[in-house]
């Protein structure tokens, strides 16, 4: 997933799956979430063998990719 958002400065990406890490500490609960959800998709992911990727650039947007490696991938024999 890939947005064309403010973007998160180099120094933030590494911190951004931490529990209750924000990178705009303003920003209350009320109007900026728990600081969770990437902390729990982080673990979800590294359950399955995978990883999150994180890219993302000031002023340029943000894009999170999960990469899963190919032995953990099932191909469907349905089409779509």
């Amino acid at each position: 997933m890939s947005d064309t958002g403010l973007g998160i400065a180099r120094e933030h990406i590494p911190r951004l799956t931490e529990r209750f890490y924000r990178v705009d500490g303003s920003r209350s609960r009320d109007t900026g979430g728990t600081g969770l959800g990437l902390s729990i998709v982080k673990h979800v992911v590294q359950r399955h063998g995978a990883e999150l990727d994180i890219q993302s650039e000031p002023g340029k947007g943000s894009r999170f990719r999960l990469v899963f490696p190919a032995a953990r991938v099932r191909v469907s024999t349905e089409a779509a």
